[in-house]
C-alpha cells in the first residue's frame, strides 16, 4: 500500500486505503460519510421507536423480553455510530430528541426509496406497524436486509466507523434470527395473516436498498465507502428471502 502522505488522498482511497481521523477526510468524502452515518443512526432510532410501540402486543413474556432487547440494542447501535459522528462535530446532546422518531406516515403511502421529512431514516421506517404479526414479519425481512447492508458497511474506508459496524453486525444477525423464529411460530397457527404481513413489507423493505442505477455509486466505490452496487445487494436479499420464506411455508411475493 502506498503511503497516503506521498499521493493524493482520493488515489490512496481508490487503492484500498483507510482513514482513521476526521482531519484526514477530504470535504466531499466527509460529507458522504456523514450522510451514511446519519442514515444509519436515524433508521436505527426510528426502527427502535416504532418497534417499541408493539411490545405490549407480544403474545407472551418471552416475546416481550425479545422485543425489549431489540429496542435496546438498536438504540445502542445508534449510540455507537453517533459516537463516531461526534468526532466530526455532531451535536450528540440533541440528536436523540430533535426528531419524532415514532412518527409514521399513512400505511398506504407510496414513498419509494427516497428520504421523506426532516430526518435521514430509510423510507421503510415511515410506515406504521399494525399488530404483532406485522411487526414480526417486518423485523424478519428488514433484519435480513440490515445484515446484508451491514456486511457491506463493515468494509467502509473510515476505520472507526467500520469497527463500529463490525461490532453491530452480529447483534443485528441475531435480531433477524429472532424475527425468523417468531415468524415460524406465527406461520404455524396463522398462515394467512403471516402471508399478508410478508406481502405488505416485502416491497417496502426491498426499497431500502435504494435505486438500481445510483449515480453516486462510482464515486463512493472509489472512496471505499461502497463496494457492491445496490442491485447486487438487493439480489442477495431476494435470494435469501426466497429460501427462508419457502422453508417457513410462506408465499414469496
Amino acid at each position: 500500500m502506498t503511503d497516503p502522505e506521498t499521493m493524493p488522498i482520493e488515489d490512496y482511497l481508490a487503492e484500498g486505503g483507510v482513514l482513521t481521523a476526521p482531519g484526514n477526510a477530504p470535504p466531499r468524502y466527509r460529507a458522504e460519510l456523514l450522510r451514511l452515518m446519519a442514515s444509519f443512526i436515524d433508521s436505527s432510532l426510528a426502527g427502535a421507536a416504532g418497534f417499541a410501540e408493539t411490545i405490549n402486543a407480544a403474545p407472551g413474556l418471552t416475546e416481550r423480553i425479545a422485543a425489549c432487547r431489540i429496542v435496546l440494542e438498536k438504540t445502542d447501535h445508534a449510540r455507537k455510530v453517533l459516537s463516531v459522528m461526534a468526532e466530526f462535530g455532531a451535536d450528540t446532546g440533541r440528536y436523540a430528541t430533535h426528531q419524532p422518531w415514532a412518527a409514521r406516515l399513512d400505511r398506504d403511502a407510496a414513498l419509494g426509496p427516497v428520504r421523506h421529512g426532516g430526518d435521514m431514516r430509510l423510507s421503510v421506517f415511515h410506515y406504521p406497524l399494525k399488530g404483532w404479526t406485522d411487526a414480526v414479519a417486518m423485523n424478519m425481512l428488514m433484519g435480513r436486509a440490515v445484515t446484508i447492508q451491514l456486511e457491506e458497511l463493515a468494509r467502509v474506508s473510515y476505520q472507526p466507523l467500520a469497527e463500529a459496524f463490525r461490532a453491530i453486525l452480529p447483534v443485528e444477525r441475531r435480531h433477524a434470527e429472532l424475527g425468523e423464529e417468531g415468524l415460524r411460530k406465527l406461520a404455524e397457527t396463522g398462515r394467512p395473516e403471516a402471508n399478508a404481513a410478508v406481502a405488505y413489507w416485502y416491497p417496502r423493505v426491498a426499497e431500502s436498498f435504494g435505486t438500481a442505477d445510483s449515480g453516486r455509486f462510482g464515486q463512493l466505490q472509489r472512496w471505499g465507502l461502497r463496494h457492491r452496487p445496490n442491485a447486487a445487494l438487493l439480489a442477495d436479499w431476494q435470494g435469501d428471502m426466497s429460501s427462508r420464506l419457502s422453508a417457513l411455508g410462506l408465499a414469496i411475493p
